[in-house]
């Protein structure tokens, strides 16, 4: 697989501030009893112990320390316990050098001496964590998620170059039947137009078909995370489009592309 054609280039650590105030503002008021029917018998509570959990624990993949357990709940103040988490990851990755080596999914079943993790990683990783999530609790309380194309773009391209080939590297997905090719469409698409606007999923064989699966660039990223799409169509969600053999496609997203 070439190159990406999005560097990612925005400010992950800004983005992450933002998407971690909505997330706050978001969880207060919000009922935790809320169900979220595509995160199988999760409710609110859950999603917003998860998400405080992964800031914690990143904190510490970045500092290469091992975190301290949270301890297994309930908790009664889940907004404080989230606003408490997310102020931990915030103010390290800030206090850290951005270049400092630190433990991270991108070396995941790499030599190490071909590892090459550093606090940076963090930054976007944890900004995509939020976006997506913070989507799960917007979306079961039937509210939107407003934020520039840009980032969503960058979401579906850290699954394409990051989070799909570690699933790969480890043995947790089988190569794709299909070369999967996701065509984000729309105005906002791509920051350069002379860019190729196509990001390919690794792994398939040469002599693999492809199919290319076209859409705007935040439902895009939503369907490479298992979200917003029907449970019995993945190819389903709004404004997308599929060129060349679905049943392949689907087959391939039903394996997962991420964790």
């Amino acid at each position: 697989m070439g190159a990406s054609p999005y560097p990612a280039v925005m400010d992950h650590l800004r983005a992450l501030t933002g998407l971690q105030h909505d997330f706050l503002e978001t969880a207060r008021r919000a009922d935790p009893a809320t169900p979220i029917p595509w995160l199988g018998r999760w409710r609110i509570e859950q999603l917003v112990v998860h998400l405080a959990r992964i800031h914690h624990w990143a904190a510490g993949q970045a500092r290469r320390r091992q975190e301290a357990p949270l301890g297994r709940g309930p908790f009664a103040d889940l907004p404080g316990l989230y606003e408490r988490c997310a102020a931990e990851l915030r103010e390290t990755l800030a206090e850290l050098d951005p270049d400092a080596r630190a433990w991270a999914l991108i070396d995941d079943g790499v030599p190490r001496e071909q590892q090459t993790g550093t606090v940076r990683f963090w930054h976007r990783r944890q900004a995509h964590e939020t976006l997506v999530h913070l989507w799960d609790l917007r979306a079961a309380i039937g509210e939107a998620v407003d934020v520039d194309d840009a980032l969503w773009l960058d979401c579906l391209d850290e699954v394409v170059t990051v989070m799909h080939p570690r699933q790969l590297r480890l043995g947790r997905v089988a190569p794709p039947a299909a070369r999967i090719v996701f065509q984000p469409t729309g105005a906002d698409a791509s920051a350069d137009p002379g860019a190729d606007a196509r990001l390919a999923l690794g792994g398939a064989a040469d002599d693999a078909p492809e199919v290319v699966i076209a859409g705007p660039p935040r439902a895009l990223a939503l369907l490479a995370w298992g979200r917003g799409v029907p449970v019995d169509d993945r190819l389903a969600a709004e404004g997308v489009e599929v060129h060349g053999d679905r049943a392949l496609a689907e087959a391939v997203l039903r394996a997962g592309l991420t964790p």
